[in-house]
């Protein structure tokens, strides 16, 4: 019987998945923003573990994992490349999800989805002994080995001009569940402004063909005014903030209090 997670039941809800960007290799940071959140729908139901560009390796996965499920929250983790086995150590350390960077094409969307699940659905190798740690109340072995075939998420990020242009067929890849827009390497890759006419076109294009294919739309965002427009967008999924970002603005906004008028 496929279980549930945060993220799980968050989109299956009808309230925005909110997330956050973790990039520093601490569970100490993870929980301290995630423990005593206001009950829902206020509060982040997912971390994003960034190791593509974050600080953040495989041997980090199982702590953080760890620490972020035990807050009621789902950790999906950003693998560096689209690789079987970055998928499968990412998998095996408990992730409730994955998302992978550039997809450019409907193979290569097949091929994610192939990876993340378990004969006859993929060919995901066998070996789960530490993923179920970071799944309360999910028993190793059967429980965890039928429920993570559709139980753990999918999530393929288009963020080139290839990946918008098969965006509708990326969408239509049978195990794809959500389709996260990148939108700095979107407009870098695209040769456009970021936030200008084209750029913005390209993101709802992507967004309509998610909606239109029964699957979810994600995006990332800079902060809660940007997070804000693309909810009532339509946007199913949303990274609010990054760590760093919130630490530094933090920070210097209280020097600034300190030192302004003196």
């Amino acid at each position: 019987m496929p279980f549930q997670t945060a993220i799980t039941s968050t989109l299956q809800g009808s309230s925005t998945a909110l997330g956050f960007w973790l990039t520093l290799p601490s569970a100490a940071v993870a929980k301290t923003i995630l423990h005593s959140q206001p009950p829902s729908p206020g509060r982040f139901s997912w971390v994003l573990v960034d190791a593509e560009h974050g600080l953040i390796s495989d041997r980090h996965y199982y702590e953080l994992f760890n620490a972020i499920a035990s807050e009621n929250v789902s950790p999906i983790v950003r693998v560096p490349s689209a690789e079987e086995w970055m998928i499968k150590r990412a998998l095996d350390a408990g992730a409730h999800g994955v998302m992978t960077p550039m997809c450019h094409n409907e193979v290569e969307a097949a091929k994610i989805v192939q990876w993340t699940k378990y004969p006859p659905l993929g060919t995901r190798g066998y070996g789960p002994m530490f993923a179920p740690h970071a799944f309360p109340g999910v028993a190793p072995g059967e429980e965890y080995d039928e429920g993570s075939q559709t139980g753990t998420i999918v999530v393929v990020q288009i963020e080139s001009k290839a990946g918008v242009e098969n965006v509708e067929k990326i969408a239509a890849v049978e195990g794809v569940d959500v389709l996260f827009i990148g939108p700095f390497d979107l407009a870098k890759q695209m040769g456009v402004v970021r936030g200008g006419e084209e750029h913005e076109a390209a993101i709802q294009r992507i967004l309509k063909a998610a909606h239109a294919a029964g699957k979810k739309a994600a995006i990332f965002c800079t902060d809660g005014k940007d997070s804000r427009v693309r909810a009532e967008q339509g946007f199913d999924m949303i990274s609010v903030i990054t760590d760093v970002a919130v630490f530094r603005a933090g920070m210097l906004s209280e020097l600034r209090s300190v030192t302004e008028g003196r």
